[in-house]
C-alpha cells in the first residue's frame, strides 16, 4: 500500500472533521490516486442506489487529488462529464481512481476518474477540465490540511503549474 495522502479538515469528501462528509482517504496509485471506501444507505437517491450527484462528487474529488499529486497545485473543476455505467449500491466496497491525462495550456488541466466495485466492474467514469487555484486560495487550502504533507512535495510551489507538468499528451513528465 502506498503512503496515505494528507487530508483536509473541512472538505465534504476527504475532510476528517466534517461530520456530514464522506471521510475518504486517498493514496498514490502510480501516476494517479486511489481511494477505497463505502457509501452509506442514506446516500441513496432511489432506494438501493447511491445518488448520482454523490457519484459525480467522488469522481471529481479523485481528479482534483490526481492533479494535486501530479503537478503540485490543486484545481477547480470547470467542466465535468460523467458516464454512469451501472447503479452504485450503498454499502458496497468501492475503488476510486483518478489521474491527470494532459495539460494543453498552463491554466488548463485534463483528468479522468473511474469508480469500480471491489471486483473491478466499472460503475461510473468521468473526465474533467480543471483550472489551478490562485496562489492565495492554494495557501488557504494548505492551511486546512492535516497529515504528512511530504507526500505532496510539489505543493511548496506557488502559482499555476508549468504547461509541461503533465508531459506531452499526459505521459509522465
Amino acid at each position: 500500500m502506498e503512503k496515505p495522502l494528507p487530508r483536509t479538515r473541512s472538505c465534504f469528501v476527504c475532510g476528517v472533521a466534517n461530520p456530514l462528509g464522506l471521510n475518504l482517504g486517498f493514496e498514490r496509485d502510480g501516476p494517479g490516486v486511489r481511494a477505497r471506501f463505502r457509501l452509506r444507505p442514506e446516500h441513496a437517491g432511489f432506494k438501493g442506489v447511491v445518488h448520482g450527484g454523490l457519484v459525480a462528487t467522488v469522481l471529481d474529488e479523485a481528479m482534483v487529488w490526481a492533479i494535486g499529486v501530479r503537478v503540485g497545485c490543486f484545481a477547480y473543476s470547470v467542466e465535468l462529464t460523467v458516464r454512469y455505467r451501472r447503479p452504485v449500491p450503498p454499502a458496497a466496497d468501492l475503488v476510486l481512481r483518478g489521474e491527470l491525462t494532459d495539460q494543453p495550456r498552463r491554466k488548463l488541466l485534463l483528468a479522468r476518474a473511474e469508480l469500480c466495485d471491489a471486483g473491478g466492474v466499472l460503475l461510473a467514469a468521468a473526465t474533467g477540465k480543471y483550472m489551478p487555484l490562485p496562489p492565495q486560495a492554494q495557501g488557504e487550502l494548505l492551511a486546512d490540511f492535516v497529515g504528512d504533507l511530504s507526500a505532496l512535495p510539489l505543493l511548496s510551489r506557488t502559482g499555476p503549474p508549468p504547461a509541461s507538468a503533465a508531459g506531452p499528451s499526459g505521459s509522465p513528465g
